[in-house]
């Protein structure tokens, strides 16, 4: 179901309890298994779970805990299950889990473009319907990226989840019967004013997650879209401890935008080397994918798993 118009009619009588399921229509193919594979690999224990082909998570809508269950249907659609979600949140939160798993990208058009260079038509070929997940929300992609700066993805999954137990809100018993599932993301005021290192990292990192938190609740609009992305990458290298890495795999992961390219990333000139031999350049190859720069960073990205 996307149609907003058609909530209108039980809005009233809706209880914030009761389990709902939707399903979200998009336009083929998606390969599915790439991106909860994805999603797997960088779930913060306590907030998320994948298990047995189903996404699961805690959310924070209209002031209230919920949980949605996000699992591939017949058809081209997901399924979408909800628990503790008033219903007038229910549009705006079925945009944002279209927008998560990036529901609204048209993959022929997408493909048919990035295609024209013979590696990503290989690449294509193998993942066709590939998508480039987005993040839930604003503040937590942002201390996803910075706590991934420079380790593993695993590492920064153990650290994020040390700062959901230590400054997140338990989540709600009315919810908290979903297997796995204890906490909410913690609020940039939780963090704003605390020593992040005693989660186990360097200070200078602790220092940009707390420079971060007390930017956008100076600014909750920091993260969203603006007119021009060079722009906007400029802006965010302003901050201290944010360089071109952090700020494209932000406009990457959080702004969706579609030829965002963090040209520095490790994993992507590796996997590019890979593939086209050691003396490639990403810089140079890059050029060959505009406007759907970010489509080919994430096949790049999942040709090393």
């Amino acid at each position: 179901m996307n149609h907003a118009p058609a909530m209108h009619g039980y809005r009233r009588s809706l209880r914030p309890d009761c389990l709902l399921t939707f399903w979200l229509n998009y336009q083929p193919p998606l390969h599915w298994p790439s991106l909860l594979g994805f999603l797997s690999a960088r779930c913060i224990a306590g907030i998320e779970t994948v298990q047995a082909g189903v996404y699961s998570r805690s959310v924070v809508v209209a002031g209230r805990h919920a949980v949605i269950q996000v699992s591939r249907a017949r058809g081209h659609r997901l399924k979408l299950t909800l628990s503790g979600v008033p219903a007038a949140a229910l549009p705006g939160l079925i945009a944002r889990v279209r927008r998560v798993f990036d529901l609204n990208a048209q993959p022929a058009r997408i493909e048919a473009q990035l295609g024209t260079d013979p590696l990503m038509a290989r690449l294509i070929a193998v993942r066709p319907g590939l998508r480039v997940p987005q993040g839930w929300d604003g503040f937590e992609q942002a201390m996803r990226t910075v706590l991934g700066q420079q380790i593993s993805v695993a590492g920064a999954m153990t650290l994020a989840a040390r700062m959901v137990v230590r400054y997140g809100q338990p989540l709600s018993s009315q919810v908290a019967e979903a297997a796995g599932l204890s906490h909410v993301f913690p609020v940039p005021a939780a963090v704003v004013d605390e020593d992040l290192s005693v989660l186990g990292m360097p200070r200078s990192r602790a220092a940009t997650l707390s420079t971060l938190a007390r930017a956008l609740l100076a600014e909750p609009n920091l993260l969203r879209p603006g007119a021009d992305l060079d722009s906007w990458v400029q802006r965010l290298c302003q901050l201290r401890g944010i360089g071109p890495w952090s700020a494209q795999y932000l406009a990457l992961r959080q702004l969706g935008a579609s030829d965002a390219l963090p040209l520095g990333d490790v994993a992507l000139v590796k996997a590019l080397r890979l593939l086209e031999g050691p003396e490639v350049q990403l810089a140079d190859r890059a050029r060959a994918w505009s406007p759907w720069r970010a489509y080919a960073a994430q096949h790049l990205w999942v040709s090393l798993s």
